[in-house]
Formats: C-alpha cells, structure tokens, sequence
C-alpha cells in the first residue's frame, strides 16, 4: 500500500485565515483536529516532522516497514465501546482491526512463563494453574481492576469541567480515583497477595506505562489492566492508516496539514495566545491554539513570555518526564507463518521483582537489561503479506539512558560518529542475544536491524530527552489539577497522553477532552 505523501509548508500559509492552530499531528492532535473540523471550525496542523501521525507513524527499509509507537489496543474489537467508536468518529469509520491471539501477552521469567489470556475467566484460569492456592485474590484483583477504573473515570471527566465549575464538583468526581490513585502499584498489590511471584506476573506489563511497581501510581497499572482484558488488536494495514484517514477527513472539512513546519514559540499578547512563530521566523495567528506537543515542550520551549508562562513554568518543576528507551527494529527474510511466529507480545524479565531489575541494571549497565518486550507486527496484520510478500518485522524494545548518550546530544542526526555507530552495535547485539533465546527462528533469517536510541526519539518524536511515555506516571503526577486542557494563558490549550495516561488511547480520548474545553461541550455524549 503507497504511503500517503504529505505536504510542506509554504509562507504563503500565514495569509489564510484559520480558528485553530494545532502544534503536533500525534494521535491527540489529530483527535481534536477532527472533533473541532466537525463543529465548523478550520484547523490548521503544524508537524515539524517530514511525516504526520507522531508515534502513529512508520518508516521503511529495504521492503520493511516499522510502527513506531503503536504495538496493540484493546477494546477496539468492540463496536460499542467507547475507545473504537471515537476510533471510528476520527478515521471516518475506515480503520479496520485485526484481534490478536486470545494469547496476547507472555509473561517470562528464568524458571517459567505465563500467559495472559483473553477473555477475563480465561486469564484468571491460566494464571490460577499456576498459583492454584491464589485463585480468590485473582479474582479478587481482576475484579477490583475493572471496578475501580469504573468508578474513576470522573477524574478524566473533572479535566474539561469549566473552570469556574472545576471548584465545586472536582472533589466529589475525583475522590474514588484518589482512594487508590495516591497509592503505589507495589503497595496495593501486598492488598491481594503476598507471593512475590504472582505479583511479579500480574505487573509484567509495566512496561506500558514505564514506571516499576514500586514507584508507579496504582490507576495507571489498573488502567492498562483492564485495558487489555478481552485481548488486544492492531490497525489492519499498519499504524499509519490512522493518520492517513483522519487526514483525509480533515483536508475534507476545510483544514490543513502541513510537514517542515516547526514551531518555535508560541506568540502572546498579555496573557492571552495569539499565534506561533515558526522556526522559519513565520508568524501564524489563530483565536485559539492548541499544543499537542507534550507539556514539557510547551512550557519549556514555545512558552518564551515570562509574564504569561510563569505560573506554568512554577508548575512543571511538579512532575518528570519517563525514562528513555531503545528500540530494536528487525527485518527478517522469511514470512511470520513460514517462520511460525504468533503475535503474542513477549515481556522478558531477568526476575520478579521489577523495581530491583531496573535498579540493578542503572547500577550496573552492563547487566542484565530489566526488561525486553518483543512485539511481531507482521504477524499482527493480515494485510502485511499481500503488502511486503516473503518477510516479516519484529521490534525488540528495553529500557534506556539518556546519560548513555548525553555525549552525542549535540552532534547531527546521522552524523554522530563512529563512537555512536559502535556503541549502537553493542547494544544492539545484546538485545539480539536475548531475542534469539526466546525467539531462535529469528537467528537465520535475520536480514536487517537498525537501533532508535534516546538521542532518535528526541530528534524524530521531539521529546527533550528520549522520555518514552511524556510524563512519569508517580501518585504525584495525578494531584496536579492544571493538568488539563484549558490553561492559565487565554486561548491556549493542551491536548496529548500528559493531560491524561500513557498510550494511543489516552492520547485519542485527550483530543476529546480538549475539543470538548474548547467548544464548551461534552462531545462524549456524541459518541
């Protein structure tokens, strides 16, 4: 399928007349780009990127290509739920989906694997197999998971409440939430069980949030749980297809998008937002403005007016971005089926206790990595073989350092050196040696990899030091009540995974809450 080809910016842009300027074409931008089109405004989108999508995007080499950020998402199977419905609403229903294996995550450690299941009665049965003396606080944690995500949804709700109705409802919406929300992972978890090894399984999935048991906030481990419990599923024809259609719905309705075209600040009179001025030195102006370019870019970077920008300035000492990551992208010269590789996700683990691995391995970086997932998109989408006949992808992902790198950090995107080049290639022979345990087919078929690194995240996703998932997902994070859409400087809103959690759907449901700020409406009702 041919790439969708995008386009540049050009000055004589600044001469049109839009009534939102978004900064970013992630997933967020995007979302609110759609909701805002269809309630007759004209969006512009600015992505300082050669491609539209954000971590929605892919890449080729030779006849591979690679999502960059999108690996599953549940619910989506679903035609009634929320997530595939607003799906639907941004891709005007053409997205399509492919479920993954019931067995869509497998949990391994030195002794065993488990695997996670779908649906919920199969994984509490697999798992019990196992622990079979655990069964009740099994069922007991799977059953709490999906009550209180249930029950605090109000929070994310409270985040587009008008803010002078913020005051009188927000405690009332947000209590359930923060009954467990204010407590760790590892914490509530001693609540359920006290065999160490069920509680190293049941939190083998840290990974998609970034942040250990011991330091993450119970509500984004729960959130990811339940999440995923009736199985997992992949955009039919790649990530990419999301962009390309909600794109297309927005070009439709009058907006635009265009490539090259970073921001440099976001221009204020007062306090209040008027415009951006681009890199170029361009000046775009619009009544409202949008950022969908992560909070700390925002405040840090586009927020140059001290007078308008220091109560945020003040606010983001609050919070920290997530560690950095490094990914192995692989091509190997053989198809996923005459391979035999399935699409279940590999979550690889040196022991059960998820905080000592990544303590032990920022100790000692030449250990043990604290944890490799392993992901197989080619054999997630059924459209792959007719697309790129007689081969398949795997993307091997671990915890990185930005200190690691810290020493490139001023040198040109492939222009770091030999240095660079040899320590990627160390790295990238040590993810491999794990790979090939688990998944020896992959060792004679091996055609090709490439390794992103910190310094590649920061330079293609923009993120200031690699983080992978914005802002770390501590109880800390969630007690900040400015992090919402509708800011402190008039006209200027946020949109993205920092407003709500991690991942594509927080991202996709952030562009909601923020259409819905924006216009003064409760756009899930739409649904």
């Amino acid at each position: 399928m041919v790439m969708k080809k995008w386009t540049g910016y050009r000055p004589e842009l600044a001469q049109e007349k839009f009534d939102t300027i978004i900064i970013g074409s992630g997933m967020s931008g995007l979302t609110t780009a759609v909701l805002l089109s269809q309630h007759g405004q004209r969006v512009l989108i600015l992505e300082k990127h050669f491609k539209v999508g954000g971590f929605t995007h892919t890449f080729k080499r030779k006849n591979y290509e690679w999502d960059v950020g999108i690996h599953y998402i549940g619910e989506v199977h679903n035609k009634k739920s929320y997530t595939r419905k607003l799906f639907d609403r941004v891709t005007d229903g053409k997205l399509k989906w492919a479920k993954m294996d019931d067995n869509y995550d497998r949990i391994i450690f030195p002794d065993k694997s488990y695997d996670f299941i779908a649906p919920k009665e199969k994984f509490i049965q697999s798992l019990t197999a196992h622990f079979p003396e655990e069964e009740k606080g099994i069922r007991d944690y799977i059953d709490f998971v999906q009550s209180y995500v249930r029950k605090g949804r109000g929070f994310y709700t409270s985040k587009a409440l008008p803010k002078w109705l913020s005051p009188f409802l927000y405690g009332s919406m947000t209590k359930p939430f923060f009954k467990y929300a204010d407590r760790t992972t590892k914490d509530v978890m001693n609540a359920f069980t006290q065999n160490k090894k069920l509680q190293g399984v049941l939190t083998g999935q840290w990974g998609d949030y970034g942040s250990p048991p011991g330091r993450s906030s119970f509500a984004m481990h729960a959130s990811v749980v339940r999440h995923y419990l009736d199985g997992g599923n992949y955009p039919i024809g790649g990530s990419r297809m999301i962009a390309e259609y909600a794109s297309d719905l927005i070009e439709s309705m009058g907006g635009k998008i265009v490539v090259n075209a970073g921001v440099d600040e976001i221009l204020t009179q007062g306090k209040k937002a008027v415009g951006v001025r681009l890199d170029s030195g361009d000046e775009l102006f619009a009544s409202r403005i949008v950022s969908s370019a992560g909070l700390l870019n925002t405040v840090n970077t586009f927020l140059r007016n001290q007078s308008a920008g220091r109560v945020l300035k003040e606010n983001v000492k609050n919070v920290k971005p997530t560690e950095s990551y490094l990914c192995l992208y692989i091509g190997l010269n053989k198809s996923a089926k005459a391979l035999g590789l399935s699409n279940t996700n590999l979550w690889i683990y040196p022991g059960y206790d998820h905080d000592q691995n990544v303590d032990n391995y920022r100790k000692n970086p030449d250990g043990d990595f604290p944890v490799v997932y392993v992901s197989f998109p080619s054999a997630k989408d059924p459209d792959w073989d007719k697309n790129h006949p007689g081969c398949a992808t795997m993307e091997a992902i671990t915890l990185g350092s930005w200190n690691q790198f810290k020493e490139w950090q001023d040198e040109p995107w492939k222009g770091r050196g030999d240095s660079y080049e040899d320590f990627k290639e160390a790295l990238a022979q040590k993810i491999l040696d794990v790979v090939y345990k688990h998944v020896p087919e992959a060792k004679d078929a091996m055609d090709y990899y490439e390794l992103s690194t910190p310094l590649s995240v920061r330079d293609m996703a923009h993120y200031p030091a690699g983080e992978m998932y914005g802002l770390d997902h501590t109880p800390q994070r969630f007690h900040q009540k400015w992090l919402r859409p509708q800011t402190n400087i008039k006209n200027l809103y946020l949109t993205g995974q920092d407003v709500t959690t991690v991942g594509l759907t927080s991202a996709l449901f952030s562009g909601l809450l923020t259409a819905s700020s924006l216009l003064g409406k409760n756009l899930m009702k739409t649904l």
